[in-house]
């Protein structure tokens, strides 16, 4: 079976990213978070994280947005009816009935846009809606925990990432490949 990374891999572009850029324009009551939000990218895109530093750093707005904002269903949908065409087309030449997605973005973000794409198979970050706290992350070393449980005994024959985050899932892999933009070069 193929399994992907979402972000920068299937995705142009980091979708929690991409996400709160396009709510910055409908929930001014965003904006006091973005600093904090965008010094958490740099550090992830550096690599400068653990899992438990990911999860402390996240809870000052999923704690105190997060939980409060209205409507985020909604938004989600215009948000993918914005960003849909940023679905890398080499997907669709590779794309089996069986691939899996493991991804770090939220499942409430990706969702939406797995049922637009007809992926029955995928897991993500999840967050507890009253409370803003993490059920799960999936990031780094957590990836590998979280796709044996949803998905016990599952093999992986190729693995498509744009990170070496995903290192630990590279490492249960038969064949890893590296996307840049839409170049794929097959790493292992």
């Amino acid at each position: 079976m193929n399994v992907f990374d979402f972000d920068n891999t299937i995705y142009d572009g980091e979708t929690l990213v991409d996400f709160i850029m396009y709510y910055i324009k409908t929930d001014p009551r965003i904006w006091k978070y973005v600093p904090k939000l965008f010094y958490i990218y740099f550090k992830d895109t550096l690599h400068l994280f653990t899992v438990e530093e990911a999860i402390k750093a996240y809870a000052g707005f999923l704690e105190g947005y997060y939980v409060k904002a209205d409507n985020v269903e909604e938004y989600v949908k215009k948000f993918w009816d914005e960003n849909e065409h940023k679905i890398k087309p080499w997907y669709e030449k590779v794309r089996r009935e069986d691939d899996i997605i493991v991804s770090g973005t939220t499942d409430f973000i990706l969702d939406e846009i797995m049922k637009r794409m007809g992926i029955k198979n995928y897991v993500g970050s999840s967050i507890d809606k009253k409370t803003g706290k993490f059920k799960r992350l999936c990031f780094l070393e957590n990836k590998v925990k979280i796709f044996n449980e949803v998905f016990p005994n599952a093999h992986i024959e190729n693995f498509y990432t744009d990170s070496m985050n995903d290192k630990a899932m590279m490492d249960i892999a038969d064949h890893v490949f590296f996307v840049t933009g839409d170049k794929i070069e097959q790493i292992k």
